[in-house]
């Protein structure tokens, strides 16, 4: 049973070109790691287990935070839409997988970008645009406060969509470097 509902998580894939291919350089177009909807960063696949992974017992990372994980939504299937690239986001990219999520009847977007702080006009924000646009069509958009400008500075601000931001750890990994002369420092 868990090898069918693997196969069946990701119900789609898609990635958006055209922006990159008109605004880079030739010879950065022909290099492009991946030109496809797969993930070179490991990015998507860290959004996508965050928003629809399942239930996981005895996690740790090195013996560190043992514990279960899951995804906000674990029995959620997964469309992917891929619109960035190493040298970032294009708007014509951006708008088009708007289209398309909502023509594909998704019912939440989970966007795991945003524009530069501080934000800009909302009516010419490609993300602000097609959230809106998603909105319309019932469609729940939520969104990363952004990881850029000030601290405590925030993106993704639009009054149509849910912005989500992050909290640091609550826990402390302390380990022991002990030099030669025998210091010890945690």
């Amino acid at each position: 049973f868990r090898s069918i509902y693997f196969f069946r998580k990701l119900i789609g894939a898609r990635y958006y070109f055209s922006g990159y291919e008109a605004e880079e350089e030739e010879e950065a177009v022909n290099t492009v790691s991946f030109r496809s909807p797969r993930d070179s960063s490991g990015h998507g696949s860290h959004t996508t287990s965050t928003a629809a992974g399942r239930y996981v017992k005895n996690m740790n990372y090195k013996g560190l935070a043992a514990g279960g994980a899951r995804g906000g939504a674990p029995m959620a299937r997964i469309a992917v839409y891929k619109t960035c690239w190493d040298s970032g986001c294009y708007d014509v990219d951006l708008l088009a997988a708007f289209d398309d999520a909502i023509r594909d009847g998704v019912h939440i977007l989970s966007l795991s970008l945003g524009p530069d702080a501080p934000q800009g006009d909302y009516f010419n924000d490609a993300i602000s645009v097609g959230s809106f646009h998603a909105a319309t069509h019932g469609i729940l958009v939520v969104a990363s406060v952004g990881n850029e400008g000030n601290q405590g500075s925030a993106t993704n601000l639009a009054p149509w969509m849910i912005t989500v931001a992050a909290s640091s750890t609550d826990r402390d990994f302390s380990s022991d470097i002990v030099l030669g002369d025998g210091t010890n420092f945690t």
